[in-house]
């Protein structure tokens, strides 16, 4: 099968994408864990990461997957463009495109943005997060996660704990997820759970010590201040004593295993010892995230279209 052109999500990518990505995922991460060097099959391509939010482990594991393929390699962050400068999106895309780079990797708050962007430029676009929309890599990510713990995840139940209504992980993961036909929750305060969300195939918890105990699986998230998250809650100790993972919501199932996209916010969502603890693969997470985006690079390579 030829890799899709353009990876704006993981709600219409087939089964066998997701598979083609996590065998080439073993490989590069095989090559990164023993510190081996990675063939620079794409020396002769150029990517500029085009980040309108804030990010740590996306765009520093973009840049260093883009640098281990031996791209050229530039980051745009709009604080320091001509955007505040008063220059439009649309006229800094357009601006962006005449340089002709083979890939735009796109962080936005507006959800769509990237398929948008599909419209002005023939650059391969790799959606980085888009608003409360989607985050694919994050999602792919996460699976292949699973996938190395258990093997077979078909029947796994996994629970998504956290701000759910602002998060774009926790949609890539749900549509991802349903794909593996995994059984997938939701748990949080009323506030934090959308209206519709039953509609997409998931169980709602919100009682978190339940979510726990019938659940072989949390991806814990934090609550989203920047998207005023806040507002939803009377406080984030308020949240803490009631939605905060410690050692002792797990006590009754003590082998559940915790992820967390991060950034963590420790003492809110999720207690410093449990992401330290035997049953988290909050940092395997990190390097499967840079596996992952080198395996993503040269599918689309690949595609000749």
């Amino acid at each position: 099968m030829n890799f899709p052109y353009n990876l704006s999500g993981l709600r219409n990518l087939d089964l066998n994408y997701f598979e083609e990505i996590f065998e080439l995922t073993k490989y590069f991460k095989k090559l990164i864990v023993e510190k081996k060097t990675i063939k620079e099959e794409l020396r002769s391509r150029s990517v500029i990461n085009l980040f309108f939010e804030n990010s740590t482990r996306t765009l520093t594991s973009f840049e260093l997957a883009e640098k281990m393929m031996g791209m050229n390699t530039v980051s745009f962050t709009s604080g320091g463009s001509s955007m505040s400068k008063g220059e439009s999106l649309l006229d800094t895309i357009r601006n962006i495109d005449a340089m002709n780079f083979d890939y735009t990797v796109i962080r936005h708050s507006t959800p769509g943005i990237p398929l948008l962007l599909q419209k002005f430029t023939d650059s391969k676009i790799i959606n980085a997060g888009d608003g409360r929309n989607e985050h694919p890599t994050q999602g792919l990510l996460d699976i292949f996660t699973l996938k190395e713990i258990y093997g077979d995840i078909k029947g796994l139940n996994v629970c998504i704990m956290g701000d759910i209504s602002h998060s774009r992980v926790a949609l890539s993961n749900i549509y991802g997820l349903k794909k593996y036909d995994v059984n997938v929750s939701v748990c949080g305060p009323v506030s934090f759970i959308p209206r519709d969300i039953e509609g997409l195939g998931v169980n709602v918890f919100h009682d978190p010590e339940e979510a726990v105990r019938k659940n072989d699986v949390l991806n814990v998230l934090r609550v989203q201040l920047e998207r005023d998250a806040g507002y939803l809650i009377p406080s984030l100790n308020e949240y803490n004593r009631h939605y905060g993972l410690d050692e002792r919501v797990l006590r009754s199932n003590k082998s559940i295993k915790i992820l967390h996209p991060g950034p963590m916010n420790i003492n809110v969502e999720i207690d410093y010892n449990l992401t330290v603890s035997e049953n988290s693969y909050i940092f395997q997470q990190v390097t499967n995230g840079l596996a992952v985006k080198c395996a993503i690079f040269k599918l689309m390579n690949d595609n000749k279209n």
